[in-house]
């Protein structure tokens, strides 16, 4: 069996050495997608000295505690001010540019006003006081996103924030989906005996759309060699293409012998549980070039955990994101357990299903890799090494599922 790390080391420079196509985009359809280039500002943000609070605008050496001051101008968002007469203030809102000659702004709750034209003053503010400075947030040629970044919705608004319109961006994966397995049965039909519903396809398909993939899905293909193969070659112009089930050596698992006759595969028996067969190689194209291809268990908690650890990170390098996005191990972080763990695995390391609150790890009871619920139960995987025990108030490695989707 191979180790994970080692798996990881071999399979994910495949994708980082891909070329990968980039198209521009506009902003409104650019959440998910991967940047391709690095994005600079224009301009600074704040564009001018401004307000952070509703107040007045004062020159901080005028003002005395208890003296009466004239309301010279009002300074509403947007507007243009006049410089400050010497010895008046300014009524001034939130986000409006601080009139020339003010250096400090006094908030509203700590001013009397008098009548609509003055103002008394209870103490003498701090220089610079609710002042944002020009550029503060952001510079003129700053680099305010790395090529590489997965654009969520605070990116998008941050692009939004400096003028930009439209976003070199990876083209969009194109990624295959089949299940094998003649026990499988779409959910809403009726079960026949020995029959169980098809979950991985619905797992995977929601994955991949949460990364703004194109999804291509051959749903449920049988187990036969024919079927298998046809199901393959069907996908071959995707980016990538994920199987479950039918990667051991039984007499009913065709996925080796379908990948063999359409393209080339790399099997292994990875040293994790959840997870252990895993298959990878390519489905040659007619045309030329070729699809990536992940071979994955048919167990959905083997699946899913594989999906994440494995498949998902380099899909995100094929697409363009970097290393250090991508690589989930650098976002593992300790907690301390609150169970016993006595007879560990001593030759696979272990994905433990946990529930962690405050930096205090419970499991799932049931840590079987067929019982779904441990997933959707649990807020993040537990690492532990081979043969490694745990004792109630041990450190142990932890990644949360949350870290995992980025």
């Amino acid at each position: 069996m191979i180790d994970l790390n080692d798996l990881l080391e071999q399979v994910w420079p495949i994708a980082a050495q891909q070329a990968t196509p980039t198209e521009y985009v506009s902003l409104n359809i650019a959440l998910n997608r991967v940047l391709a280039q690095d994005i600079l500002s224009s301009l600074n943000v704040p564009q001018h000295d401004n307000s952070g609070m509703d107040g007045y605008a004062v020159r901080r050496a005028d003002i005395q505690p208890s003296s009466c001051y004239q309301v010279s101008q009002r300074v509403p968002a947007g507007a243009s001010p006049q410089p400050l007469q010497p010895g008046t203030v300014a009524r001034i809102f939130t986000g409006a540019p601080i009139p020339p000659g003010a250096d400090s702004v006094v908030m509203q709750e700590d001013v009397v006003v008098n009548d609509e034209a003055s103002v008394t003053f209870n103490a003498t503010p701090r220089l610079g006081q609710w002042v944002r400075r020009t550029g503060e947030d952001i510079a003129t040629g700053q680099v305010v996103l790395a090529k590489g970044t997965r654009l969520d919705a605070i990116h998008v608004g941050l692009l939004a924030s400096i003028g930009v319109s439209t976003v070199l961006v990876s083209k969009r994966l194109k990624v295959g989906v089949m299940v094998t397995g003649s026990e499988l049965q779409s959910p809403g039909q009726v079960l026949q005996p020995g029959q169980i519903y098809n979950s991985n396809e619905y797992v995977w398909c929601g994955l991949l759309e949460s990364m703004n993939v194109e999804v291509r899905s051959v749903g449920i293909v049988p187990d036969n060699l024919e079927a298998t193969c046809t199901a393959f070659q069907s996908l071959a112009d995707c980016d990538a293409v994920i199987s479950s089930g039918g990667v051991s050596v039984g007499e009913e698992d065709h996925v080796k012998p379908a990948i063999e006759k359409v393209g080339q595969l790399r099997s292994w028996k990875v040293a994790m549980k959840p997870g252990k067969p895993i298959a990878f190689g390519h489905i040659n194209r007619q045309g030329g070039g070729q699809s990536w291809f992940f071979g994955l268990p048919g167990n959905p908690v083997s699946s899913a955990v594989a999906f994440q650890l494995i498949v998902k990170p380099f899909l995100g390098l094929l697409e363009g994101q970097t290393r250090e996005k991508v690589d989930w191990r650098s976002r593992t972080r300790k907690v301390q357990a609150e169970f016993a763990w006595p007879t560990p695995d001593s030759r696979r390391e272990e994905f433990l299903r946990a529930d962690v609150q405050s930096d205090k790890a419970k499991l799932f009871e049931n840590q079987s890799s067929g019982v779904l619920t441990s997933l959707a139960r649990s807020t993040g995987l537990i690492r532990l090494a081979k043969g490694q025990r745990v004792n109630p108030g041990d450190w142990v490695d932890y990644v949360a599922y949350q870290d995992l989707m980025r």
